[in-house]
């Protein structure tokens, strides 16, 4: 079987197009607000603060844990969901180095 196109790229390349992707849709940056914003917070404060039903929210948080954005633990019934610390740091070095490497240089683009 032949290798798939993400095997082209560094492991830190396709966790950086993994988190963007994650972050690629409007509803999905509105819950990382929010969670940075309380902290904590179970899917039904979620639904409350965002014009969704209640299975979309679910599907957009869903899409944010699998890329390790955020994390989840079952609290009785609910689910209460917070920012995956470990996660944002990697995140913020990963587009921090980026972001001072172009800085760096001198750009003579067009």
């Amino acid at each position: 079987m032949g290798a798939t196109k993400t095997d082209h790229f560094t492991d830190q390349q396709n966790e950086l197009a993994t988190l963007a992707k994650a972050l690629g849709h409007p509803a999905r940056v509105a819950i990382i607000e929010y969670l940075i914003k309380v902290d904590t917070c179970i899917c039904g404060d979620i639904v409350n603060e965002l014009p969704l039903a209640q299975p979309t929210v679910s599907q957009h948080l869903k899409e944010l844990k699998n890329a390790g954005l955020i994390k989840g633990s079952i609290d009785g019934n609910a689910v209460c969901y917070c920012i995956d610390d470990q996660t944002w740091k990697r995140f913020h070095g990963v587009l921090n180095a980026m972001f001072t490497s172009f800085l760096e240089k001198s750009s003579t683009c067009c």
